[in-house]
């Protein structure tokens, strides 16, 4: 098993190498991630025994969860670490706290946790990978918990034996010279069976986690449960199942390269933020619902929410108002287009980069046109929600038109045709030259004019929120790009005015 490991080492090392040239030439610094389990432990001991040229130190967390247990695996680590001349890392975490405060279980609270330290002591220590000891029981297992969840082509493929460090969700990347640290898995070839082999040949001391053998967790069914009928069956089934993972990996790779190869125009990314889908072309081309899956699947949408828009799509090209959400992203049809933005996560902090809009000084999205920058603060929002801007708080959202009982908007509120406001649309602060064509009027008139006719204060003034739309092109005298559609919860624009062609009413409400 050592010349096998070896020989996976090697192999590993200069696939990094060759991701990262600026690791050639080098010796490779490899953190350890070390439990005190079984699959650990004999890793531990394979790199301790190993004739590749590196250098290497141990991490090892104890999440606190299991009292006195955690404190043993603790001291295991740490003994096999000083008898062996080994650089040890150790962290203690109240993982409890920290999956209550983030709404977590506490399964996602301890990998948060466990890649969010190891990113930082890569940083801090420059190592270049940390190796994992999932082997390929672990990969089985994955794969029909996959299969289970329902994750597509990509979720057949299973773990790769090298990938980019996964990072915390609290932001803990680091800037490094080299580029970002890689995640290896140098034991995903074996089967538990050889693991507990090298472990009893070497007298390998380790400890069993009582939990892996309780049958609450889904893996463990899977592993305790199901997959002794199914060696019953296949003795080789986790070789066999292994094996059809690297053909299914191969497949997700085809179908990666027909998603990159869709014709401009039909997904546009805008990264965390969001992205935006034009339904025609999307529809047109062959096997549109995969497309649909693997473009939404990015936000963390669920397969029978994508499900649910895709026959919604069969059945009308030009839907607006539906909304579908993931945990963290929200998709609204948009008549011609799916537009996807990023959930407000920070509802006592509105207004910042975290929630469903962009909110930044002087940059807008290239819809726009130019804008002066630092000449006024901007919003963009991007879809249905709560928002606040400059003191204001105030809803968004879509309905049919037929919904309404009366065209009459309330106090505060203003009522737009969907069409003619499409997402997404721009707060902004008033400024000299902007003007508009109010609701029921023909002519233009100036907003220093309207707020004069209002009788505005200067601080009414400085408080006021302008609303500009690309849908109804350009138009301001100060040339600050699109023209104002509406001043929020004072008057409309007539461009917008909702007729008997509208079919869905974008909604705007002081809250």
């Amino acid at each position: 098993m050592q010349h096998a490991f070896d020989s996976i080492l090697t192999g590993l090392f200069g696939e990094m190498s060759s991701r990262q040239p600026a690791l050639s030439g080098s010796r490779p610094s490899v953190l350890l991630a070390v439990s005190g389990g079984i699959d650990s432990m004999c890793m531990a001991g394979l790199f301790k025994g190993s004739a590749a040229a590196m250098d290497f130190a141990v991490a090892h967390c104890n999440f606190s969860l299991r009292g006195k247990e955690s404190d043993s695996d603790e001291s295991l680590v740490s003994a096999w670490a000083e008898r062996n001349g080994v650089k040890l890392h150790v962290k203690r975490f109240d993982t409890r706290e920290f999956a209550a405060g983030k709404g977590l279980s506490i399964e996602m609270a301890a990998r948060e946790l466990r890649y969010g330290w190891f990113a930082g002591l890569c940083d801090e220590y420059g190592y270049d990978a940390v190796a994992v000891a999932h082997n390929a029981n672990d990969n089985a297992e994955t794969l029909f918990l996959n299969l289970l969840r329902g994750t597509g082509v990509r979720g057949l493929s299973g773990m790769k034996p090298l990938s980019p460090l996964p990072y915390s969700k609290a932001g803990m990347e680091p800037e490094r010279g080299t580029g970002r640290p890689f995640l290896i898995r140098p034991l995903l070839s074996f089967t538990r069976k050889q693991i507990e082999g090298y472990v009893f040949a070497h007298k390998v001391s380790y400890h069993d986690d009582r939990t892996n053998f309780e049958t609450e967790y889904k893996r463990n069914k899977v592993r305790n449960l199901v997959f002794p009928l199914l060696e019953q069956i296949n003795p080789s089934f986790i070789r066999t199942v292994n094996r059809e993972m690297e053909y299914f990996s191969q497949v997700g790779a085809i179908a990666d390269d027909y998603y990159a190869s869709c014709p401009e125009g039909v997904f546009s990314d805008s990264g965390s933020e969001g992205g935006r889908a034009d339904i025609a072309g999307l529809v047109a081309l062959p096997h549109w619902e995969y497309l649909l899956y693997r473009f939404l699947d990015g936000y963390g949408f669920r397969p029978p929410v994508i499900s649910s828009l895709a026959d919604l799509l069969k059945s009308s090209r030009t839907v607006s108002g539906k909304v579908f959400r993931s945990e963290n992203y929200t998709v609204v049809t948009s008549g011609t287009e799916l537009i996807v933005s990023r959930n407000l996560s920070c509802p006592d902090m509105p207004g910042t980069e975290h929630g469903p809009f962009s909110r930044r000084r002087g940059t807008l999205p290239a819809s726009f046109g130019d804008f002066p920058a630092g000449s006024a603060e901007v919003m963009t929002v991007h879809a249905p929600g709560d928002y606040f801007f400059n003191g204001l708080s105030f809803s968004v959202s879509l309905t049919e038109r037929k919904s309404l009982e009366s065209l009459a908007a309330p106090a505060g509120t203003l009522y737009f045709d969907a069409r003619k406001m499409p997402f997404p649309f721009l707060c902004r602060k008033w400024m000299k030259g902007d003007w508009m064509v109010p609701l029921g009027m023909k002519g233009r008139k100036k907003i220093s004019d309207l707020f004069t006719d209002l009788k505005f204060s200067v601080p009414d003034k400085s408080k006021a929120v302008i609303l500009v739309s690309p849908g109804l092109g350009t138009g301001s005298d100060s040339g600050h790009g699109h023209r104002v559609a509406a001043v929020l919860g004072v008057r409309s624009d007539n461009a917008t005015r909702i007729t008997d062609d509208t079919d869905n009413v974008l909604t705007v409400r002081i809250k």
